[in-house]
């Protein structure tokens, strides 16, 4: 069962090229931090990707060894964790956020059209 979850995940983290697991969804937000870093992404103004890990226990149990991270959220960008909230309002704070974004969604459309 946890190689199935593992699965999903890498296979949602490939085919996002952002994508952050969190409790809630950007627009119902379950816990301040999920909040923070989901805000940090929309204020880009780039597109990214969302899994709410309250709705799929799987996801919820394993994610944390995907990547070797144990909290939530998780945000992924060109499938590299980038860490979680704190990490992701540094970035957000110094404009690194959304350039790394941008530079992941170009390469994802850049890939599609070959």
């Amino acid at each position: 069962m946890s190689e199935e979850a593992l699965n999903r995940i890498k296979e949602q983290v490939e085919s996002n090229a952002v994508v952050i697991y969190m409790k809630g969804t950007p627009q119902f937000p379950m816990c301040g931090f999920s909040s923070r870093a989901a805000a940090a992404l929309a204020e880009t103004g780039v597109e990214f990707g969302y899994i709410n890990i309250i709705q799929d226990p799987e996801i919820f149990e394993h994610l944390p060894k995907f990547a070797d991270w144990p909290t939530f959220p998780q945000i992924y960008v060109d499938g590299e964790l980038i860490g979680g909230c704190d990490i992701t309002m540094e970035l957000s704070a110094s404009g690194e956020l959304k350039t790394l974004m941008t530079a992941a969604v170009e390469k994802a459309k850049a890939s599609v059209e070959e």
